[in-house]
Parts: C-alpha cells; structure tokens; sequence
C-alpha cells in the first residue's frame, strides 16, 4: 500500500468502451464521471486502482470492419486507438486500459468457458430465437416490444444454430437473495426494482453463450466452431486483467483488490452487469462486485445522440472550444442522479460564462489583483476579525464533509454543487465587507489584510476539493497562489494558508466568457455537411432489405386511418411501452406503442399520426392495443413519427 494511502484499497471500473465508433460525449461522460469518483477516493487517503478498456469482439464488429474493407482486428486497433486517446484528453486518471483481443485476457475467457462447462452449468444444444445484432442479445417472441428489441427498439432477425446456453436459472434464487440482503448492491434503487421486477422474479431463461454463425470472438476450446458470447467475454475483463487464474493462481493484484468496489456502468447495460455478472461470478465462486452504480444518459435537446439525426457531439471538439476542464465540469455538474441530463452547444456557453467565468474566475482574477493593488501580491492574515467572518469561516469549512457526503452516493452534480458554494460564499463575501472602501482608511488596513487573507484561504480550500473534479483547474489556481497542495484532511479548516506568503502578480484568465454566436458559428466550420445548404445536396438515404412483392389485393386488405392522439402516459414497469388514447373517426382507441425512448408523453398529445386500424387486437403488457401507430426507422434505429403535414380529421383515410 502506498505511504498516503490510509483507508485501504478501492478498485472501480468503468464498462469497456465497444469499438464500433468514435465515442460520443454521451459515451466519453462514464469516463469522467468515473475519473471523478476515482480521484476523490484517492483525495480521501484510498489506494486507488482503476480500469477501462474497449470491449473488441462480436458479430457487429465483424459486419463492419467487412464493411469498411479491414480485418477486425485492424478495425478493432484503429477504434481503441480512437477511445484511448479521448479517454487520455479528458485526463482520465485510469491505472489500466484493458482490450479484450490482449491474449491474456482471451486465455482466461476460454480457461473460464471450459471450468463452467466441466462443472455442467454450460451444456450444448440448439438455440432458435429472435436476435439483435446490435445488442448481442437473444429474446423470445413474448419479450420483445412492437416486435423489436426490448433493449434498443431495433429490428430482430430470427435465428437457429448449435449453441451452448448457461443454467442462468440455477443461481437466480441465490441472486435475489443476495439483492435483498445487500439493498446497496445497486444504484440507483429504481434499476434494482426493474432487474427484479422484469427479470429475476419472472424467473430466468438460460443463456446462450455461444455463436457459430460468425467467427470474430474467442473460441471456445473443445469446440473451435464456436466462439464465446460477447457479454460473457466482456464482463470477465473485471478480474482477468487484476489477475484472476481460473486454476487458481491468482496475482497478488487480483488478491489486493478484488472485489471491485464499484462498477460504473451506463443504465442501458444493466441487465448484464447485475444479473449475467454476478451469476457467472457466483459459478465461479468469486465474490461479487460490492456495487453497481448505473447512471443515466446524456441527451441532445431531449434525444439520444445520432449521427442521422446530425446531433452527435464529440469531447474532442467541445474541448477544442472549452477547454477539457471546462468539459469536465458540465458533464459532472449537468447530470443528474437518475434522471437523463441534456447537454447543447447553447448550454454549454450559458454554464461556462455563469459558472466557470464568473464565479469562479471571476473570483480568483479579483482575489489576487486586490491582493496586488493593495500589499504588493503579499497575502498576511492580521487577525483583524468583524463580522461576518466567524459565519464565513464556518460556511467555507463545512463544505467537505457536504462534498464527501454527496460523493459516498454518487450524486456528483450535487457534489459538485456544494462545492461551488465556497466561490458563491466568497463572492458575497467581497460584497459584505468591500475591499475597495476599506482600502481609503488607512486605520482600516490590517482589517482589509485580513479580508484579504480568508479569500485567499477560501479559494486555496475550494481549489483543493476542486482536484478531483477539475485537476487543471486546481492546479492553476493554487500556481496563482502560490501555495501547495493541502491534505485532503485539513480541508475542514481555517487558517493554513501561509501568512506573508505572496501571490502572482500576474493573474491569468481561468475561464474567458464566450459569445454564443460566435461558438455557434465555429461549430457550423467543424461540421460543414450539417449545414442546411449541405444536407440538401447531400441526402444520404437508407437501403434496408426488399420485401416479397404483394400483390393489390393484399395491400387494400389494410386500413389506415388519421388518428388524433387525445391522451398518452407511460406503461408502469416498461422501459419502452407510451399507452395512447386515439381518436380515430368518432372512436376511441387504446394503442400501445414501444417508443417511449424517442417521445415523452407530453410531446404525443396533439399529433396526428398514421394508423393501421384494421390489425387484430393483442395484449401487450397487461392491455389491450387496438391498432398500430405507425413510425419510420432510419439505419440507427432512430424513430419518427408518420404524421399529416395538415390537420387532416381524425379518421380520414390513408391510401
């Protein structure tokens, strides 16, 4: 253990990074928030260790290093490269970069597939299905939603080929307890309940861990035509790159830290990390993680990121214009506990020009140019004490255990908040006591020194507790005052700025203030082909796979109609399911409709949308769906809506 590390190990991970693409910022944020987290246990005395990865093999890698005229293996290099490197411009403080293609890991995947398989929790057999590619997930016909993948809303293709499945059900029972015995396993609670609600309590299907119909993945050892389930390969990076042997001769880094203190995953994948993971960790005979925390998703204007859609951001181009830390801070500030956070280029300049110029730089900028004016750059604490100081002092010193308090839960933007409260209190503290009308009465100077001194010492606290957060910034900050890092454990107390020390006397600009136009316009430079002028020359379409020609009469056979959405809500317990009141002519129907993830409730009210009236009822979710609305999927599986370009009466046909 390291000479500062006083509290013991911690070992946490992010989810390795899927090599199909260039990381958006909706993907780069797990990265920070992690970092976040890592650093502040770090700050608090904890040896840290701290793995990320790029997850490498599958069938949809294989599809597109095949399109794009590679082998996977040079697509899979070229797209870690590409993750690496926006991991390292976020100053990602990670201990570890695993992929899983290193041969290391690939020999532990397939010593761990043949122990499951010679204990008999693997067997061999035939599996016939519905599969998404895009997933890597097998489902049933009565799982699915509309007809497509419950997990991405995309298409399914049907299936049938030699697999090997896993006995998921054998250790459910043992799953569920372990969930109600240990109620902080999972975080937030809302993703516990749906895991139990949805899947463990239901009961589980065994799991299909094997594939032959493609060839990018780890071979299964006594049975080369196969190749191992991605999420099996995947989640086993966790303990195979610390070191775990399946034959028992595990690393001392193994031994040290496992189990992991926490995984950070996004909330879309946590079916695999709390209900696959700790099953195969339990048939292994490995502890489990002792906890998952699945945060939410970063939207654009409300919508997932797409690269159809035009709205995709990228960390490497908001750092170009911000600055990295500045990035950092929004990701970290803007998200929020449970809830989906939204991030646009608009905001970004509204948090920077309030937040980070202002109350912040602004701050720092004025502490040491008064500081300059006034004693030559000469910080000395006279002990000239009036009100408010004690309340000012009190505030400043509270804050830690505030921060510290918000970070044992992973509520970071509220962290992050608090902390901010030592700049807000500074702020008005300049207002309260007004250097510049002390600075006229020459009786005054030892209590203007004074006043002086506790800014200094506000803003060396407040940069401090800033490290983990914004490490450049702190840095920066205390190089203005000239001073060292403190301990994490004197952050709750005042004073140990050193008396007649002496600050810059030339203060830097921590954060200019920016004009929205101006950014605006810059973005616009970056992506030329999202100008108006550009998409209309340049309209990508999407080829998707021909039908069987029907002949005229099939098609009269069905009926669509202009419906009028007159009521929408949410279907409890569904990820996916809006349950809409339509009407249609002078009828009201009840429709159910698997797009919850593209429209909120609020936004159907009001539509006219296209209606397949003549479809047989069916129960989905416990109620009846009276019809089809129906949408236009683009080759992301983006959803939109067919609605009239008027307001056509309800119940006009469509033909």
């Amino acid at each position: 253990m390291c000479e500062n590390c006083k509290k013991g190990k911690y070992y946490i991970t992010t989810a390795i990074a899927y090599t199909s693409g260039k990381p958006h910022i909706g993907n780069t944020y797990e990265i920070v928030l992690t970092d976040a987290i890592a650093r502040f246990k770090r700050e608090q005395g904890y040896d840290v260790y701290f793995q990320t990865g790029t997850d490498e093999h599958g069938q949809k890698i294989q599809q597109k290093a095949e399109a794009a005229g590679m082998t996977p293996k040079e697509y899979v290099d070229e797209k870690a490269a590409m993750v690496k490197d926006i991991w390292d411009l976020m100053n990602s403080s990670y201990s570890n970069f695993i992929r899983t293609t290193d041969e290391d890991h690939e020999k532990q995947v397939q010593k761990i597939f043949r122990k499951l398989y010679d204990q008999g929790d693997i067997y061999k057999s035939e599996y016939e299905g519905l599969y998404c590619t895009p997933c890597e997930s097998f489902w049933t016909e009565s799982q699915l939603v509309d007809g497509k993948c419950p997990d991405c809303g995309r298409e399914v293709a049907p299936a049938k080929e030699e697999a090997y499945f896993f006995k998921m059900s054998k250790y459910a029972d043992r799953l569920i307890q372990y969930m109600n015995e240990h109620p902080d396993f999972i975080y937030p609670v809302s993703r516990k309940n749906e895991m139990m609600n949805n899947f463990l309590l239901p009961g589980l299907q065994d799991l299909c861990v094997s594939r032959t119909t493609f060839t990018w993945g780890v071979q299964v050892p006594f049975d080369p035509k196969h190749v191992v389930y991605v999420w099996l390969d995947a989640l086993t990076n966790y303990i195979t790159k610390i070191g775990y042997d399946v034959d028992g001769n595990n690393s001392e880094l193994f031994k040290k830290n496992w189990p992991a203190d926490l995984h950070v995953i996004g909330k879309d994948i946590i079916r695999f990390h709390t209900i696959y993971w700790p099953i195969f960790l339990m048939a292994l005979d490995v502890p489990l993680p002792k906890q998952i925390f699945g945060h939410p998703w970063l939207l654009v204007n409300g919508n997932k990121m797409s690269k159809s859609k035009g709205n995709v951001i990228y960390a490497d181009e908001l750092a170009e214009v911000f600055g990295v830390d500045a990035v950092r801070f929004f990701l970290l500030h803007e998200m929020p506990f449970d809830n989906d956070g939204v991030i646009t280029w608009e905001l970004m300049v509204e948090r920077i020009n309030s937040e980070l110029a202002n109350t912040l730089g602004n701050l720092v900028n004025r502490t040491i140019s008064m500081s300059n004016k006034y004693f030559g750059g000469v910080v000395e604490n006279k002990n000239v004490a009036e009100d408010p100081d004690d309340e000012f002092k009190a505030t400043i010193t509270s804050i830690r255990d505030k921060v510290e308090a918000k970070m044992e839960v992973f509520h970071t933007a509220d962290a992050l908040n608090e902390l901010f409260g030592i700049f807000r209190r500074c702020n008005k503290y300049i207002d309260e006591t007004m250097p510049w009308a002390l600075a006229k009465d020459e009786a005054k100077r030892d209590r203007l020194a004074t006043v002086l001194y506790n800014l200094v010492e506000g803003i060396s606290i407040g940069a401090n507790l800033l490290r983990s957060f914004m490490p450049e910034t702190c840095d920066r900050i205390l190089a203005q005052l000239n001073v060292e890092k403190r301990d994490y454990e004197t952050l709750n107390q005042f004073g140990l700025y050193p008396s007649g020390n002496k600050v810059t006397d030339a203060p830097e600009i921590l954060f200019a203030r920016f004009d929205e136009e101006e950014v605006l316009a810059k973005v616009a430079e970056m992506h030329p082909e999202d100008t108006e002028e550009a998409k209309s020359e340049d309209v990508k379409g999407v080829d998707i796979e021909k039908k069987p020609a029907i002949m005229y009469d099939d098609f009269a056979k069905l009926q669509f109609q202009v419906g009028l959405i007159l009521e929408c809500e949410e279907v409890p317990k569904s990820k996916k399911l809006l349950k809409s009141i339509v009407q249609i002519g002078s009828e009201k129907r009840q429709i159910l409709s698997g797009i919850k993830q593209w429209y909120k409730p609020e936004d159907m009210v009001g539509k006219r949308v296209m209606v397949l009236t003549n479809l047989e009822p069916k129960m989905i979710a416990g109620y009846e769906s009276q019809g089809m609305i129906l949408c236009a999927e683009d080759d992301e599986g983006n959803l939109s809506l067919m609605t009239t370009e008027k307001d056509v009466k309800p119940g006009s046909e469509i033909g």
